[in-house]
């Protein structure tokens, strides 16, 4: 239903709700009262549902018109211009995702001339470039990356609209993306999940997976509406909202049968041996420095470095490497004595495991469920 929808119906359905009378808003936004009354009854037909009552001294927005509004106005806003149609918006939107015209083309389904003349279209409408020729290929301004950016976030509030419509006519559907970083799913997201999907089946969750690096700027992008994982310490950005769900207490693992399993190894002991470690930047591998630093204890080898908890497991069991991680994260290799515990961490070596959203953001009602189910889970355990 998204890319049925006008921009310039749902700009005039906020000016009427802000003005109250069709012509009022006719006036406000240069759009003459025919045009007005004819897109009105369109978007509510294709919304199947009312946006206002027609009383004698204007009109009045209905329930589904005051949910739906403010969506309609954060999108506007990120869209920035009234001269931008939805069918350049998804141009542009399937090129920037595809990365060339005939990607685009499979996409969408339209043909390769109508997404080039919908983005030259664009380009004259902003005033500026947005794509540029590189070789045989092509490539997007900065002015080309802002704009699809504000696009990506515009069509986040146009779909966060629609589901709360639906929810509002009594179907529970929607989408929820979730960006997974390691650590989240070891236990709290799987149960979360499961715990959420038990309550509201018809609801779709996906989950991308990856380290904070690969899923910060689809967060930002609106492409993710929220990512559970290490916090950053220092917050990533004012754009960045993090929220704590519980403190993680990371241990030292190795193969079973490592030489110093069953020991009670000093700090040197552990400085003896290779380690597998996260990339510098990563919350554990400062964890991990901090543990020698503290100890003015010289960092010791490390031949690999991994953020894949898969990867590192694998790696464990065939060396005598160490590593530093959650507990969650080897459970069942622990179980299955493929793994042991060498060590564990100083009870001040701990990392904040939480939530982080875009500053501003607007969670749907299905969406703050969610994020309530994320921090039971995270307190019952």
């Amino acid at each position: 239903m998204l890319w049925n929808l006008n921009l310039r119906h749902l700009r005039a359905m906020s000016a009427i709700a802000t003005a109250g009378t069709i012509s009022s808003a006719a006036r406000a936004i240069s759009i003459t009262q025919p045009a007005i009354t004819q897109g009105l009854a369109k978007l509510e037909s294709l919304l199947g549902t009312p946006m206002f009552e027609r009383q004698s001294d204007g009109m009045r927005a209905t329930a589904a018109a005051n949910m739906l509004i403010p969506r309609i106005d954060r999108a506007l806003a990120f869209i920035g211009s009234p001269r931008v149609t939805i069918s350049q918006m998804r141009a542009l939107l399937a090129v920037g995702e595809a990365g060339t015209y005939l990607g685009a083309s499979k996409i969408t389904g339209l043909s390769q001339p109508t997404l080039h003349r919908a983005l030259a279209d664009l380009s004259i409408a902003l005033g500026c470039r947005i794509v540029e020729r590189r070789g045989k290929g092509i490539g997007f301004t900065d002015s080309g990356w802002r704009t699809i950016r504000g696009f990506r976030l515009a069509r986040a509030e146009l779909e966060a609209g629609l589901s709360e419509l639906a929810q509002l006519k009594g179907y529970e559907t929607g989408r929820i993306s979730v960006g997974a970083m390691p650590l989240s799913r070891a236990r709290v997201l799987p149960a979360a999940i499961a715990a959420f999907h038990a309550r509201f089946p018809s609801v779709k969750i996906s989950i991308a997976e990856g380290a904070f690096s690969e899923l910060i700027e689809p967060l930002r992008d609106g492409d993710l509406d929220l990512m559970v994982g290490a916090l950053r310490d220092p917050s990533p950005g004012q754009d960045i909202e993090q929220q704590p769900l519980f403190s993680d207490q990371p241990a030292i693992f190795a193969r079973f049968g490592h030489p110093l399993a069953g020991t009670s190894p000093s700090i040197k002991d552990l400085a003896g041996f290779p380690w597998i470690v996260p990339s510098v930047g990563a919350p554990l591998y400062a964890q991990w420095r901090k543990m020698f630093d503290a100890c003015g204890i010289e960092l010791p080898p490390v031949p690999v470095q991994c953020g894949s908890v898969m990867t590192t497991r694998q790696i464990l069991v065939a060396t005598d490497f160490l590593t530093l991680l959650s507990p969650d994260q080897v459970s069942v290799e622990l179980q299955a004595k493929w793994l042991v515990t060498i060590a564990k961490a100083p009870d001040w070596l701990s990392r904040t495991i939480g939530i982080s959203t875009r500053t501003g953001w607007q969670p749907t009602a299905l969406q703050k469920a969610f994020m309530e189910q994320l921090f039971i889970t995270a307190q019952t355990g």
